[in-house]
C-alpha cells in the first residue's frame, strides 16, 4: 500500500467545488424532470409556427429521440450529482465528521480517488448538458419546424445553443482538466 498516494489537502476548496456541481445539477435536473413531464407533440395545432411544407412539420422519431435525450440528460445529471456527493461525504469522514467552523479544512485523503472522482462527476455533468442541448434542438424542431426545412425561427433558436453551450462545456472541461493536473 505504499504505492497509493495519501496527500494532506486543503480540502474546502473541493467541498464547494462538489457542492457547485450538485447544486447546478439539481436545477438541470428539474429543468429535465419538467421537460419529460410537459410532452410537446407534433401536432400541427401546437406548433408555433405555419408550414406551408408538410414535411417541415416534426415526425415521431423527433419525438422520441426528444423523450430519449430528456432521459439520458436526467440519468447523467443524477450520475454526477450522486458521484459528487458521495466524494464530499468521504472527504468528511476523512475529517473525522466534517466540522466545518468557517477555517480551511485539512484532511488526509486519497489524491487518486478524490480526483477520479471529481472527473467522473464532471464527465456526468457534460455529458448530461450535451444531451440537454440534444433535447431542446429537438424541442425547437417539434415546435418551429425541422432543421432541414431551413425555418429561420428554427435556425435561430438553434444557432446559439449549438454555439455557446459547446463553448462553455469546453472552457469547463479546461478548468477542470487544469484543477485535475495541479
Amino acid at each position: 500500500m505504499a504505492s497509493v498516494s495519501r496527500r494532506q489537502f486543503n480540502t474546502s476548496i473541493h467541498i464547494m467545488a462538489l457542492d457547485g456541481i450538485v447544486n447546478v445539477n439539481s436545477l438541470f435536473t428539474f429543468a429535465v424532470f419538467l421537460g419529460i413531464a410537459w410532452y410537446p407533440t407534433a401536432d400541427p395545432a401546437t406548433t408555433l409556427a405555419s408550414f406551408a411544407d408538410p414535411a417541415c412539420v416534426a415526425d415521431a422519431a423527433i419525438g422520441e429521440s426528444l423523450i430519449a435525450f430528456h432521459v439520458y440528460s436526467f440519468s447523467s445529471f443524477l450520475f454526477s450529482s450522486l458521484v459528487a456527493s458521495a466524494v464530499k461525504q468521504a472527504i468528511k469522514m476523512g475529517q473525522g465528521g466534517g466540522e466545518d467552523r468557517g477555517i480551511a479544512m485539512n484532511s488526509h485523503i486519497n489524491a487518486a480517488a478524490l480526483r477520479a472522482g471529481i472527473l467522473m462527476s464532471a464527465a456526468g455533468s457534460v455529458f448530461g448538458c450535451v444531451f440537454l442541448m440534444l433535447a431542446l434542438v429537438d424541442l425547437v424542431q417539434i415546435k418551429l419546424g425541422t432543421l432541414s426545412c431551413r425555418s429561420w425561427h428554427s435556425l435561430a433558436a438553434v444557432g446559439p445553443l449549438v454555439v455557446l453551450v459547446p463553448f462553455a462545456l469546453v472552457v469547463f472541461v479546461g478548468l477542470v482538466l487544469y484543477a485535475f493536473a495541479r
